[in-house]
């Protein structure tokens, strides 16, 4: 096991990926992607990095193992300094969705000051009452379905934009409701043979995709995509 990969099984070095994780999700983009001054339409966007064979998480993901065996190794590109400035450095956006295994899984270690600043909506089957957090966090848990949460994300973002935030469930679950409109990968030079496939089930239809950029480093390959089939 690398030095790395030891320190990052650690609650405090998986808060740190989650803070780059979900903001980078949520980036606003300079270049071509960017909107204009005039162009106020609110966003859905989802997004990860990702193995070369699709994995979003190594091998056996559990409360004291999150990213799974070796998942540090989808992240550690952020961290280098040499690193594209375009797709590391980011601004907030406006709220955030996440799925309950998700938000289980991180809880723990971000702790009372979670990294995302904004308002996130959990997927949840249980009801129970919003969590606030320091820092500007406040988790809504919301029982009736996906297009509820973002029906109320859309509302607690204003004219921003809404990032999808995990695991890939719940990034399945909108990509097949046709309810996101870019998808970003930031796909890594590794084979997993095992994990947690970011892309499974499309309910038996292709799901289109315009290619709007790409963007190439030694360490990863940066994929972003507009979603065509609504």
């Amino acid at each position: 096991m690398s030095k790395i990969e030891e320190d990052c099984r650690s609650p405090a070095c998986y808060a740190r990926l989650e803070e780059t994780f979900y903001i980078l999700r949520a980036a606003r983009l300079e270049g071509p992607l960017s909107r204009k001054e005039d162009e106020l339409m609110q966003r859905v966007i989802a997004g990860t990095s990702i193995s070369l064979d699709g994995y979003s998480t190594g091998p056996n993901v559990s409360s004291d193992n999150p990213m799974g065996d070796s998942g540090s190794r989808l992240h550690e590109w952020i961290f280098q300094p040499d690193e594209d400035r375009e797709v590391v450095e980011f601004n907030p956006e406006g709220a955030v969705i996440l799925g309950k295994r998700m938000f289980d899984l991180g809880e723990r270690p971000w702790g009372d000051n979670p990294p995302f600043h904004l308002p996130v909506f959990v997927l949840t089957h249980t009801p129970r009452e919003t969590l606030v957090k320091e820092g500007g966090t406040t988790f809504t848990f919301v029982s009736d379905g996906i297009e509820s949460a973002l029906k109320q994300a859309r509302a607690a973002a204003g004219d921003k934009d809404v990032a999808i935030g995990g695991g890939a469930t719940t990034v399945q679950q909108y990509l097949q409701a046709g309810l996101v409109d870019e998808l970003q990968l930031h796909v890594l030079p590794v084979i997993f043979g095992g994990g947690t496939r970011f892309f499974e089930a499309t309910n038996g239809k292709p799901i289109e995709l315009e290619r709007l950029k790409v963007t190439v480093s030694r360490r990863v390959t940066h994929l972003w995509f507009r979603v065509i089939n609504q």
